[in-house]
């Protein structure tokens, strides 16, 4: 019988994310890892995001269980995508990012990377990525930080989706932000996307990538 550490798993996939942002910083490639539960607004987001950072070469590393609705509508919107299935797997690691930024083959650009929907394993799986955005929605409640500390603990900033619902859901926003200030001092951006309406904070979202975008080149 073989056993099989996890801890092993993880050092091996630390290796290859060591990798990845080299390959990633030699390509003056910004890659963004979102994360986010299901239904959270991850693909809406990015969405909202390459319209506003129209300026700079967008592409998509779109990780779902099973699957590409995501990747199609991302594409029929004119933005490079790729669609990895993990066949069950709760989340994307660095193995299979370097073989979806393979494909996209791109340089001078933004990198979203859809992690799989999951509050969870996400947090545990280094993939290279430069910036760590979680797509946190109203809906979920004002309690995650509280419930979710490695997902909280592992981001560098939050986008608060889907604000337009805070009345209906009850949603306490000083709750929210006390039980993330116990984690992390990752900034927040409350988004609302909800079609019909006027979108709002997305530009905030933006101007922080392209902050970061920036940045890259004086390194």
């Amino acid at each position: 019988m073989e056993i099989i550490i996890m801890k092993e798993l993880l050092e091996a996939n630390d290796k290859l994310a060591k990798e990845n942002r080299a390959y990633f910083a030699a390509r003056h490639i910004l890659a963004v890892n979102i994360m986010g539960a299901p239904g959270s607004g991850k693909t809406t987001l990015i969405s909202a995001l390459a319209q506003e950072l129209e300026d700079i070469r967008i592409g998509v590393i779109e990780g779902d269980i099973e699957s590409s609705i995501d990747a199609d509508n991302l594409e029929r919107q004119g933005i490079r995508a790729v669609q990895i299935n993990t066949c069950g797997e709760c989340h994307l690691d660095a193995h299979v990012i370097k073989k979806g930024a393979d494909y996209l083959d791109m340089s001078n650009a933004i990198v979203f990377i859809e992690n799989v929907g999951n509050l969870i394993c996400p947090a545990e799986f280094d993939l290279g990525e430069a910036v760590r955005l979680l797509a946190a929605s109203v809906p979920e409640g004002d309690d995650k930080p509280f419930k979710y500390v490695p997902m909280f603990s592992y981001i560098d900033a939050v986008a608060l989706t889907k604000c337009d619902l805070k009345e209906a859901v009850g949603f306490d926003s000083k709750n929210f932000l006390k039980g993330l200030r116990t984690l992390s001092q990752a900034p927040v951006f409350e988004t609302s996307l909800k079609t019909g309406a006027q979108v709002r904070g997305v530009n905030a979202v933006a101007n922080y990538l392209r902050q970061k975008y920036e940045e890259l080149g004086k390194l």
